[in-house]
């Protein structure tokens, strides 16, 4: 699996011109403009760290050019005929901004940190792929490029719990998100269907809690290791990726009900054993416990605690004995301020390990610390609750589940996967043509929009073919979106870049969903009508 997508791409030479003016990288650059003559990238071309710290960069180049093209490209720290220059200087405050050359004897990849050296990279990557290779030289195009993103929030999430697809289809996910310089991982592992993350002081959460999935609640245990999860992160860390993760609370807990029942606040009918229990202060230790495990397995600043749809399953809070003691103790009037009780303890309680707590939208009415708290908005039926968390201060990523819920159909003549109520779905074109400076609620506080986040929950993602098909194309046009400024943005020229890309695609294996040729490959899996919003 390691380095998948790198081995693939080498394979594939797009069909563009040469001395062709339109970049053809995704996301678009800020800026480009084409240079006379090419560098030619053969055996003899070297890759100059100019800083120690980047030396990890230089080989991570190194290995996606040999893999890629065989070529025997090597790190040195003396320059050669033809050199790749990777050169921290400068004092630019977005992290991500980085500047590349490429001429006939060097190419140089200039940023003031580390994030903006690979993003770099990755511009050089996709730009080798418009490249021709004849005699084991690959020439190049010159460019000047000159780019940073508008967003620094770049996301994307995967809801594991009710689908678990296992760690090789999520560093392929990985590989991925790093060609198109998404930057931020949010990983649902737990809700309903089953818990997904080892917490080694409380085992049954994945023996127990981990059986079963949304298609079969008898399926065997399937979870993450600690060991995986290390593996993950790190993987994702070199390809400048933070991995987020989420710890849905108080409800969507049956799986860890299940588990451990001691800490069950009851549910519905519909929704058993849905809530965890306010009322009673064990749970409070039991999921500090948890939260500190977590956090010792990733280094993301922050986790998320969820906090969505707890209306689904709290009815029975109205008669707990030990609610009812709370609601006295500390004046709380119902049961969302029971809920936003809750949500302020166990953010104190990221908030002692991390700098940052995260949560859906719901969480807005509560009463957290503005510079410590992201919340995702995913109503979009709900500006209201955008507002409100902008008007608190807090940050927010803008994931609204139109556009951005890419389990939802994304043609006309789909029929698997969700829709609202009115049959709106998500096309590639939404995606693209996404902007914040539309929503009512957004100017005047643009400095707390952190960006943007495509989700993909699992209700109707069965296999990896099923969340190919969704994700595929939508997550170039996702990163189209994130990065590239309003003012740059066709979709015209986005689709004439993104039907070379597709060859990619195809290469690698992915099904994905062809805009050009809709019938390539059929949409698949099981029919969820009852998913409508």
């Amino acid at each position: 699996m390691k380095h998948f997508l790198l081995a693939l791409i080498g394979v594939v030479v797009f069909s563009v011109s040469r001395g062709q003016t339109v970049c053809p990288v995704i996301p678009l650059p800020v800026k480009a403009v084409k240079e006379s003559g090419v560098f030619p990238l053969d055996a003899q071309t070297v890759i100059c760290a100019g800083d120690a710290s980047l030396q990890p960069l230089a080989v991570y180049l190194e290995a996606a050019l040999q893999r890629r093209y065989q070529l025997p490209v090597t790190v040195s720290k003396k320059a050669g005929a033809t050199t790749i220059y990777l050169k921290q200087n400068g004092k630019d405050t977005n992290v991500d901004a980085y500047t590349l050359a490429v001429n006939k004897k060097a190419i140089t990849i200039t940023a003031a940190h580390r994030e903006g050296i690979f993003n770099g990279i990755a511009t050089l990557l996709q730009l080798t792929t418009a490249a021709v290779l004849h005699n084991g030289v690959l020439a190049i195009d010159g460019w000047q490029i000159t780019d940073a993103p508008q967003y620094a929030w770049r996301g994307l999430m995967l809801d594991e719990s009710r689908f678990f697809f296992g760690k090789k289809k999520v560093l392929q996910l990985l590989d991925w998100m790093a060609f198109y310089k998404l930057n931020r991982f949010h990983w649902h592992l737990t809700d309903v269907p089953g818990w997904r993350l080892e917490i080694r002081k409380y085992p049954l959460l994945t023996t127990i809690g981990g059986i079963g999935n949304i298609v079969d609640s008898a399926a065997p245990a399937a979870y993450y290791t600690q060991e995986d999860i290390r593996e993950i992160v790190a993987y994702a860390g070199q390809r400048n990726i933070t991995v987020i993760p989420e710890i849905d609370m108080p409800g969507h807990a049956a799986a860890a009900n299940r588990a451990y029942p001691a800490f069950d606040g009851g549910g519905t009918d519909r929704y058993p054993r849905f809530t965890f229990n306010p009322g009673r202060e064990g749970t409070y230790r039991y999921l500090s416990d948890i939260l500190t495990e977590t956090a010792q397995l990733f280094p993301a600043g922050m986790i998320h605690l969820g906090g969505d749809e707890v209306t689904f399953g709290n009815a029975g809070w109205d008669s707990d004995t030990g609610i009812a003691r709370l609601k006295q103790e500390h004046g709380l009037k119902d049961r969302k301020a029971v809920e936003d009780y809750f949500i302020q303890r166990m953010a104190d309680t990221v908030l002692q390990l991390h700098n940052k707590v995260m949560a859906w939208d719901e969480i807005a009415t509560a009463t957290l610390p503005a510079d410590s708290t992201i919340v995702c908005w995913w109503r979009h039926d709900k500006p209201e609750a955008l507002a409100m968390a902008l008007n608190k201060g807090y940050s927010v990523v803008l994931c609204p589940r139109l556009p951005f819920y890419f389990d939802f159909v994304q043609d006309s003549s789909h029929h698997i996967g969700r829709r609202t109520g009115k049959g709106q779905f998500n096309p590639l074109e939404a995606v693209y043509n996404f902007s914040a400076a539309k929503l009512p609620a957004v100017p005047g506080h643009e400095s707390q929009i952190l960006g943007v986040q495509a989700c993909i929950w699992t209700e109707t993602v069965h296999n990896d073919n099923r969340l190919d098909f969704l994700l595929f194309p939508r997550i170039s046009a996702l990163a189209e979106t994130a990065w590239t400024p309003a003012a740059r943005k066709d979709f015209k020229g986005f689709a004439d870049r993104l039907k070379a890309q597709q060859l990619l695609y195809k290469q690698a294996g992915l099904y994905y969903f062809d805009i050009f040729n809709p019938g390539w490959h059929k949409e698949s899996g099981k029919s969820a009508d009852h998913y409508l919003d």
